[in-house]
């Protein structure tokens, strides 16, 4: 690979990322600057792009859960989306390839395999805002992620059903796999943390790659089906093994984005066709929207979960290019596919990032869509006359409520944003009310401003800033209390009249305190003489 190229990618990334966008629209840029400019070649990015694939299957089989996909209102919205949206653009996509050359079909199966790529959403993207926004953990972010594992699975059957030829009969042994998961689990015990653990990932996911080839099978496939072993065999060692590729499966898919640049230098016609496609997708967060709320969901959850899936996906990329290996698609689809994608991040993010206070100004209109039954884990609970509530019921905010109650307050409550933690904590002796500490509808219903302190402790500076400032509008003048990461997150909270406590600097001298008085109660206890 030129390092002009690879310069100009972290160059351009940077700028991008500077801009508010993700990284991957510059590596794109740079792509086509380098095919431009005769620096560089698809070819010789083949390998790196290869290997970023086959590492990206390989960690969604890692945190593929089926039991995240068992909700209906999860894998049902998800193939109703492909219904309506498919044939949809299938249909735009076939009328362009009618009038203007270029982008004509080869394939009589082109416009649906297009239109198919293009009703993935962003896994990347959307963990992105919902990590920007401290939302990982909400109820609407756990359907969008579900959606997209869908999705993802989809995808892969399409990747296997490309193959164009059948497998080798001597496949049927790897349906013997499942029997070595605890052999599977002892070595993922024996190896322990650090590099050795992220180089065993690579011989697992490179291992089964080869073993799948061998048997006339997709290599990707193999990558996916070891990583869903390995989840089954430690799902413990599986989340911290998935922590530490995931930096190397970015920058080797760096690679794949560079060589979409090289598949051809977009001319001004192939932009205009990228604006449309780029236009069709503002119907994506109309149909979820829609959907979710049919199945029984809070306007609030299917305004969010839909926004987090309104943009192209990079595995639709991916798709796309599979297909255009297989003689299906035409080079110059890939280039206007990946110019549309780059259009619809710029339509999404700032749109998200306007979220909550968009849906505060139209809720009134987005509620009208509620249907009047709920499901259980979108039912607003009581408050139970609490006096002080803990926003946040993590480690943290369970030490302080059993702090609170220690020192004689018998009217405190904790809010979860969690449905699943809250089920757990409340019959673990917790009592705790799941609901999300960001959203008005939940501060009115359960009346949480009528309480005399509020402790909260979330894993995002800008939810707390949300959060102090929802509770100033609404009329809350008492105490809160934040606990803060870093000590410039205590200067803006303390300007909207918060408490803070900086967790390691406090947490530091409570431990030095605690200690002292362990080492004290030591020296007052008599000497046993034996």
């Amino acid at each position: 690979m030129e390092p002009l190229v690879v310069a100009l990618a972290f160059l351009l990334g940077l700028g991008f990322r500077k801009l508010g966008y993700p990284p991957l629209l510059g590596y794109l840029m740079a792509g086509f600057i380098g095919n431009a400019t005769g620096y560089g070649s698809a070819e010789a990015l083949a390998p790196l792009a290869d290997a970023g694939i086959l590492l990206l299957l390989f960690t969604i089989g890692l945190k593929l859960n089926p039991r995240d996909l068992k909700p209906r209102y999860v894998w049902a919205s998800a193939l109703l989306h492909m219904l309506i949206a498919v044939p949809l653009t299938a249909v735009v996509i076939y009328l362009i390839g009618s009038v203007y050359e270029p982008l004509s079909f080869v394939h009589g199966a082109g416009p649906l395999t297009l239109a198919f790529a293009l009703s993935f959403s962003s896994t990347v993207l959307a963990i992105k805002l919902f990590e920007e926004r401290g939302e990982t953990a909400s109820f609407y972010a756990s359907i969008a992620i579900g959606i997209l594992v869908v999705q993802d699975v989809l995808a892969v059957v399409y990747l296997v059903a490309t193959s164009g030829h059948w497998p080798d009969p001597w496949a049927l042994i790897l349906l013997a796999l499942p029997l070595f998961i605890p052999v599977f689990k002892r070595l993922l015990g024996m190896i322990g943390h650090g590099e050795l653990l992220l180089l065993a990932g690579i011989v697992f996911a490179f291992g089964a790659a080869e073993l799948f080839q061998l048997l006339g099978l997709k290599a990707g496939l193999g990558g996916l089906v070891m990583g869903m072993l390995l989840a089954r065999a430690s799902p413990g060692k599986s989340k911290e093994l998935y922590d530490q590729l995931l930096g190397l499966k970015n920058l080797l898919l760096i690679g794949f984005f560079l060589q979409i640049g090289y598949y051809g230098i977009p001319r001004l016609e192939l932009v205009y066709i990228a604006i449309v496609l780029g236009l069709l997708i503002t119907l994506r967060p109309v149909i979820y929207f829609c959907l979710l709320t049919a199945f029984g969901l809070r306007a609030r959850t299917g305004w969010f979960a839909g926004l987090a899936l309104f943009n192209y996906s990079e595995f639709g990329l991916i798709v796309a290019a599979i297909a255009q290996q297989a003689g299906i698609l035409r080079e110059q689809w890939l280039v206007t596919l990946a110019l549309s994608m780059a259009i619809s991040y710029v339509f999404a993010i700032p749109l998200n990032r306007k979220a909550h206070e968009l849906y505060i100004r139209y809720s009134d209109v987005l509620q009208r869509f509620e249907k009047p039954s709920r499901l259980p884990e979108e039912i607003i609970g009581s408050l139970g006359g609490a006096n002080i509530a803990i926003l946040g019921m993590g480690r943290v905010g369970r030490a302080a409520y059993d702090t609170l109650r220690e020192a004689g307050h018998d009217k405190v409550v904790g809010v979860e944003e969690s449905y699943a933690l809250t089920l757990e904590l409340t019959q673990s002796g917790w009592p705790c009310v799941h609901g999300d500490a960001s959203d008005r509808d939940f501060w009115e219903r359960t009346g949480l401003a009528n309480c005399e302190l509020i402790l909260v402790s979330l894993s995002n500076h800008r939810e707390h800033v949300r959060i102090a400032r929802l509770a100033r509008e609404l009329g809350f003048e008492k105490t809160i209390a934040v606990a803060t990461r870093f000590p410039d997150e205590s200067v803006e909270l303390e300007a909207l009249g918060c408490v803070t406590f900086y967790r390691y600097q406090d947490v530091g001298r409570e431990f030095a305190r605690h200690t002292l008085s362990a080492c004290s109660e030591l020296a007052e206890q008599p000497s046993l003489d034996r």
